[in-house]
């Protein structure tokens, strides 16, 4: 099941105050809550294909616009993105909905994800992660050549105001190669995914705010990009893309000395945008991992 543009523009929308700042939240359905977060550089309507799909299913699925997205607001600083600050808004959102998840990450959601796993378990009852690496898995990868020419955004975006204007120059083109481009089956995202895309990121200090997660990272050191390592204890569903130009399969392999309870489904034909153009698979994945859930409740 899929949302087309009426039926995403008919989901329930609502602000929360979480962590001092004001986030946007999209949700569908009632039941167990499970918390989607977005990666770069999309916002809650990435998920646009598994919210109907969660709620059918006896879910309340809720999507927020992370710090500085979309409709979210936008501190101005670099130092307002740290890892930390961003996983305690994830956190005080989880709080918010009744302190205790299924949390789902994709990209920096996953990445904040496997954080707030490790930090707050408490608040996490399962986890499942799309293409994103736990910074362990990270800090090893990084180190061989491979991950490096993958990784070269990633140093690209340390400088200032040039990857700004990279990526607004010729109306936000960068967004219709990486859209266009990336997926192995063409047109998974369509014209008017695109301008949705386009319009989130040109709202006022939202580009600066995005590439801001990667500065704030950055700004820990190269040892330490991203989240701290730490072990994560709680259920973990790991759904891989194969075809990720960014993130090298190794990611997703040797990690039971950090997520024990871990079971890697592969996508072999997938790429990084894996939620989208293998949406029905991800969907059944999701459903059947949390059922638990909405059984006990049942």
């Amino acid at each position: 099941m899929t949302a087309t543009e009426p039926e995403w523009d008919a989901l329930a929308r609502r602000e929360i105050l979480a962590n001092g700042v004001r986030l946007h939240l999209v949700e569908a359905g009632a039941g167990p809550p499970v918390l989607l977060l977005h990666g770069f550089p999309e916002f809650s309507y990435g998920w646009r294909r598994q919210l109907p799909a969660l709620a059918a299913a006896g879910f309340r699925a809720v999507a927020p616009d992370l710090r500085g997205y979309n409709l979210s607001d936008k501190p101005p600083r670099v130092a307002d993105y740290r890892p930390e600050t961003l996983i305690a808004d994830v956190a005080g959102l989880i709080r918010h909905l009744g302190g205790r998840v299924a949390l789902v990450g994709h990209d920096w959601g996953g990445i904040l994800a496997w954080g707030v796993a490790a930090r707050h378990p408490e608040l996490v009852e399962r986890l499942v992660i799309l293409n994103a690496p736990h910074p362990a898995a990270m800090l090893r990868e990084l180190r061989t050549v491979r991950q490096l020419m993958k990784s070269w955004y990633v140093f690209f975006f340390q400088l200032p105001r040039l990857p700004e204007w990279l990526v607004r120059r010729r109306d936000f083109a960068f967004l219709d190669k990486i859209f266009r481009r990336d997926p192995t089956r063409p047109g998974v995202f369509g014209d008017e995914d695109i301008r949705r895309y386009k319009e989130a990121l040109s709202r006022p200090g939202a580009l600066t705010a995005a590439l801001n997660y990667y500065r704030a990272a950055f700004r820990r050191g190269p040892r330490r990009p991203g989240c701290d390592v730490r072990r994560v204890d709680v259920p973990t569903l790991l759904l891989w893309g194969e075809q990720d130009r960014y993130l090298g399969v190794r990611l997703s392999q040797g990690l039971e000395e950090w997520v024990p309870d871990l079971r890697v489904v592969y996508f072999p034909d997938a790429s990084h945008w894996i939620h989208v153009e293998a949406a029905a698979e991800v969907n059944r994945w999701l459903v059947e991992f949390l059922e638990p859930l909405a059984a006990r409740v049942g």
